[in-house]
């Protein structure tokens, strides 16, 4: 069933356990996802980015992706990751997504803001939830990973406001895949947790330890954001799978279930097995 981010995070936040968003690119990684979800009785978020759009446009996504989350028998958000541009936003909005991130984080503090309260205006006349970010996530591999970290009390005043549903928070993580072990500022996750009411999202989750992910539930995260993973072992599976002769129909079914199995243990160390 489709939902959005207030239907599955409000719980999740209360019983201390986190929701993957699992952002695909095509029908074999959305199916690996979905399948996850109904295995594991998980709510699941499913999606894409406006950086992945190269590899599978926002259209031909939502085309896809909506009718696979309304036949779910799990609760399914449909989330735009990672809105850079107001414009692909609001198309996002208007082609079906019931969640969409609109991502001002390289703004200033009071740009954001603004951008923020318009956007949640509208998409919330629209029925969609909204996620935006406070502080700055960098890429792995570059300093970019810690040098902007959430200042608990702009979180506070920025959570009200904007209206947000969700906020990203910078705690140290970073996207893609960390050359080196990540450092964490959990002290300063409590101190967010403890000031904003909102679920909080923690981005660049892929290539965490099982003991990092369980500890910032512990200290406040309700979701969390994986695309690394689970295309890594996508194209693992393409791979190791691949004899001379063989065409794409050969690979499917293993690709889809590399990306399940991913998906599941992610779902496992995040505790939103069977709160579907």
């Amino acid at each position: 069933m489709l939902v959005t981010l207030n239907d599955v995070l409000k719980k999740a936040q209360k019983e201390k356990y986190a929701v993957g968003l699992f952002n695909t690119i095509d029908m074999e990684m959305a199916n690996g996802v979905l399948a996850a979800a109904e295995h594991m009785k998980s709510p699941v978020i499913i999606g894409t980015a406006e950086i992945l759009l190269p590899f599978g446009g926002l259209e031909e996504l939502s085309w896809l992706l909506r009718p696979m989350a309304e036949r779910a028998s799990v609760p399914v958000v449909l989330h735009f990751d990672h809105g850079l541009k107001e414009e692909t936003v609001y198309k996002a909005i208007d082609l079906g997504f019931s969640s969409v991130m609109y991502d001002c984080s390289d703004k200033s503090f009071e740009e954001n803001i603004k951008a923020l309260r318009e956007m949640t205006k509208y998409a919330h006349s629209k029925g969609v939830s909204v996620e935006a970010e406070i502080g700055h996530v960098g890429n792995a591999g570059t300093d970019g990973a810690a040098d902007a970290l959430t200042d608990p009390a702009e979180a506070k005043y920025f959570a009200e406001q904007t209206g947000v549903d969700a906020l990203a928070v910078a705690i140290g993580t970073a996207h893609g895949a960390y050359k080196s072990k990540p450092c964490l500022d959990f002290e300063r996750l409590k101190q967010i947790r403890a000031a904003v009411d909102v679920p909080l999202v923690l981005h660049g989750g892929s290539g965490l330890s099982e003991e990092d992910f369980k500890k910032t539930i512990e200290y406040g995260i309700a979701k969390v954001n994986i695309f690394t993973d689970i295309n890594c072992a996508a194209a693992k599976a393409a791979h190791d799978n691949y004899k001379e002769g063989m065409g794409m129909t050969d690979l499917v079914q293993s690709i889809r279930d590399a990306v399940q199995t991913a998906t599941e243990q992610k779902m496992r160390i995040f505790g939103s097995c069977n709160k579907a």
